[in-house]
Formats: C-alpha cells, sequence, structure tokens
C-alpha cells in the first residue's frame, strides 16, 4: 500500500513538473513554484502523506527532478528550486523541517547518482535550496544548515567513499558554516 502511493506521488508529481516546464525558458525558477505548488495541492488535506513525514518530500524531489530530466534539462541548474519549492510546500502543509530538510537532500543526492550527474554539485545545490527554502517560509536556517549538509553527506556515504569525500570537499567550499558542521562531528 504505502509503496504503491509513493510511486504514484512520485509519478504524478514527475508528470506534473514535465508537463508545466514544458516550452519555459527559464527552468530554474519555473521550477521553484511548480514544484511548491505541486507539493501544497498533494498534500491539502491529506493526513496520510503528512503523517509519513520524510518520505514525502523524499518522493517529491524524486518526482520533480525526473521530470526536470525528461525535458533535457540541466538537472544540477534546477535542483535549488526544486528542492527550495518541495521544502516550502512541504513545511507550509504541515510536515516537519527537519523531514523536509533531509528527505529533500537526501533525495537529490541520489537521484544525482542514478541520473549520472555530479553528486558534489547537486549536493551543494540541494543544500542551498533547502537553506532558501527554510528561509522563505520562517524557519530555522541554523538548523536547516545543519540538517541538510549531513543528509548530503549521508546520502553521498551510502553512494561510496569517493562520492562522500567529493561531496564533503564540495560542501566546506561551498557553504557557509560546513567545515565547522564537519569539524563539530569528528569530536
Amino acid at each position: 500500500m504505502a509503496f504503491e502511493l509513493f510511486s504514484k506521488l512520485v509519478n504524478g508529481i514527475r508528470g506534473g513538473v514535465k508537463g508545466a516546464l514544458k516550452g519555459t525558458a527559464d527552468v530554474g525558477s519555473a521550477a521553484l513554484n511548480v514544484t511548491k505548488d505541486l507539493t501544497v495541492n498533494t498534500l491539502k488535506g491529506t493526513s496520510e502523506f503528512v503523517a509519513a513525514g520524510i518520505r514525502v518530500p523524499a518522493s517529491i524531489v524524486k518526482g520533480a527532478i525526473s521530470g526536470v530530466s525528461d525535458l533535457g534539462v540541466a538537472v544540477i541548474k534546477a535542483v535549488k528550486a526544486v528542492v527550495d519549492g518541495a521544502i516550502q510546500g512541504a513545511m507550509e502543509s504541515g510536515i516537519e523541517q527537519k523531514d523536509a530538510v533531509k528527505g529533500s537532500v537526501a533525495q537529490a543526492v541520489y537521484s544525482a547518482k542514478d541520473l549520472g550527474v555530479d553528486i558534489a554539485n547537486v549536493a551543494v545545490e540541494a543544500v542551498r535550496g533547502a537553506i532558501s527554502g527554510v528561509k522563505q517560509v520562517g524557519g530555522d536556517t541554523v538548523s536547516a544548515t545543519k540538517n541538510s549538509v549531513l543528509a548530503a553527506f549521508d546520502a553521498a556515504k551510502e553512494i561510496g567513499d569517493e562520492a562522500a569525500d567529493s561531496v564533503k570537499k564540495a560542501l566546506q567550499e561551498s557553504v557557509d558554516g560546513a567545515k565547522e558542521i564537519f569539524d563539530e562531528i569528528k569530536k
């Protein structure tokens, strides 16, 4: 039951994003609004999804990134907007910030692997999208930064040591506070 529900969610978001963005010149900014609107509309009045927490934003990101990829658009350019929109929509629909951030960022990294795109660049854009999304809805950007950096790194570790090393290096070089987060977890 649950697998089928999330599979339908992924495919529905994929089709919605693909349809809404087809022919759009500026996919990046359009992807944010489309992903956010699809998230809010999907979750409206559906407590079954909201109760599922972390899996919902992950499914939304997976579907949205697949939809962008289907259009032949550079995925890395759209990741920040997709994650931002998914987090805004999820949080506005009652999903906890931590679940929205961790699910969205981790899934962006897994999707990068599945699509053969640069995992480190996707991780950086996903973290930036998470921080932006949380900021837009008035959430805690400090914890969003920590949770998104750790989610990207943990997802990369599951992919392999090389992915983990490149994601860690890219985040430390590109995301304010990431170096301190990694220093903190060494202790």
